[in-house]
């Protein structure tokens, strides 16, 4: 006799974190996913239906639309993984960043925050570091991040690929210039610092994929350690890890592409610098392990299959 399979609900799958997280279980025989009719998307009761009847359910949509349809779900059973910003920072939400030590509390979950893409890349590097007691809780830390534009949805998309075009969509835009982005509570409270970063977000004229940089200087990290003592130290807290990798020091391409890793579920950091100053960069698709990748990932954690089970290594 066939075990049962799980069966997974997602609601809001016509946006561009649910197409993903549809694309990669679609092809997966060890989940049924369960389907609303077009007309009843957004339709409460219908809604309510499949999210109650769901082993585990996604919520990719709007912040306020995800703390509606968590009210919604009644079934004690029903687990969910929120792909938006409501929960990251909520009292009984693990946050799903299972390589930075929440591995076992997410596998026990019935609440999981999906990480931030800008956040996912600045807390792979700061929080270790915070962790090993190397940076300082209070060191004035200052972040920049550059995204393709699949980063902003479906409106964005559309606006980049559009004929006829703005001129201005052919270089490099900063955003966020009131230093308050969404995804800054998290980044402070999982990084456990004292204050939020500065951080400075970037668009670009290509699809997907991310580099988040910190640049440290090193009399003000504990023990001022080197570039390559601080790229040690991260390699020795990822090893074994399968979606995180560290670049050996020195090893790194004269240039750093943001979409190098555009396709897959990983995340790779590259330090460079010297004696005095280090720079740690994070490079990932901002939908892949900056959203849908990790969403999936986390739900393989959830529903007890193995971590990578249909990710893109």
């Amino acid at each position: 006799m066939d075990p049962v399979k799980p069966k997974v609900y997602i609601d809001g799958k016509d946006g561009t974190t649910g197409l993903q997280i549809y694309d990669r279980l679609s092809a997966r025989e060890d989940v049924t996913l369960l389907l609303i009719d077009e007309e009843k998307r957004k339709d409460s009761a219908a809604r309510k239906a499949l999210m109650d009847a769901a082993d585990l359910v996604f919520l990719c949509l709007p912040d306020a639309a995800a703390v509606e349809a968590v009210a919604l779900v009644e079934n004690p059973a029903t687990r969910i993984i929120d792909a938006s910003t409501a929960h990251r920072t909520a009292s009984g939400w693990v946050y799903g960043f299972a390589e930075l030590g929440q591995r076992g509390e997410i596998a026990l979950a019935k609440r999981v925050a999906n990480p931030g893409c800008h956040a996912t890349g600045f807390l792979s590097a700061a929080a270790p570091l915070v962790k090993l007691g190397i940076l300082p809780k209070d060191y004035p830390l200052t972040v920049y991040s550059l995204t393709g534009y699949s980063g902003g949805g479906k409106k964005m998309i559309a606006e980049y690929e559009s004929d006829g075009r703005s001129e201005a969509l052919d270089a490099p835009r900063i955003y966020g210039l009131n230093l308050r982005h969404k995804h800054l509570p998290e980044m402070q409270k999982i990084a456990g610092l004292s204050y939020p970063p500065v951080f400075n977000p970037v668009v670009d004229d290509y699809y997907k994929g991310m580099a988040t940089t910190l640049l440290l200087h090193n009399r003000l990290l504990s023990g001022a350690p080197t570039a390559q003592d601080v790229c040690e130290a991260l390699t020795a807290f990822y090893a074994g890890q399968a979606l995180v990798k560290v670049t050996p020091f020195g090893a790194q391409e004269s240039l750093l592409s943001a979409n190098r890793f555009a396709g897959k579920d990983t995340l790779e950091l590259t330090v460079c610098g010297n004696e005095a100053q280090t720079m740690i960069t994070a490079r990932f698709d901002n939908l892949g392990k900056g959203a849908s990748g990790a969403a999936v990932q986390n739900m393989n954690l959830m529903l007890g299959f193995p971590e990578t089970a249909g990710l893109s290594l």
